[in-house]
């Protein structure tokens, strides 16, 4: 598995953002309201972002092999690695939408249901980017180390 890279990531949140864009402009247009935003998005994505901290909080020590603690199985590693990179991705969109549905719904600011959405919005998307912070410090912690005698014996030049 490659790293993610962050013009990925922006590329995924700036294609949700158009979407969110979209769908604002197209539900105002067509029934003259704001897309209603719940409360409780925000809260939801903001309780996996807490959750994915605490298992990379609680992982790390394992991962680095420190006195005390268990060693994490390699395919334990692999697997949380690969939840690190759908959860960076999965925050990218989850920020571009509701960002897009903000900023969509920004005119309407004057009007209770217009308030509600775009501050729903902002913490949402706040949210949304706290967990693509996290999933990528997860990542990183998840990397192997090369050692130059891999390359040496073949092991390191692989290029997936």
């Amino acid at each position: 598995m490659k790293p993610t890279r962050a013009s990925l990531l922006i590329a995924i949140a700036v294609c949700a953002l158009a979407v969110g864009l979209a769908i604002a402009w197209l539900t105002d247009g067509w029934t003259g309201r704001v897309v209603s935003v719940p409360p409780l998005a925000s809260g939801a994505i903001w309780l996996l972002a807490i959750a994915l901290g605490t298992w990379t909080y609680l992982l790390r020590p394992r991962l680095r092999k420190e006195p005390g603690t268990k060693p994490v199985p390699a395919i334990a590693a692999a697997r949380t690695a690969a939840l690190a990179m759908a959860a960076s991705r999965t925050g990218a969109v989850v920020a571009g939408l509701y960002a897009g549905i903000g900023i969509g719904s920004a005119g309407a600011i004057g009007t209770p249901a217009g308030e509600a959405t775009f501050w729903a919005c902002v913490v949402a998307a706040a949210g949304a980017l706290a967990l693509v912070i996290i999933a990528l410090w997860l990542e990183s912690i998840c990397r192997i180390p090369v050692h130059p005698d891999d390359d040496a014996r073949g092991l390191g030049s692989r290029h997936d």
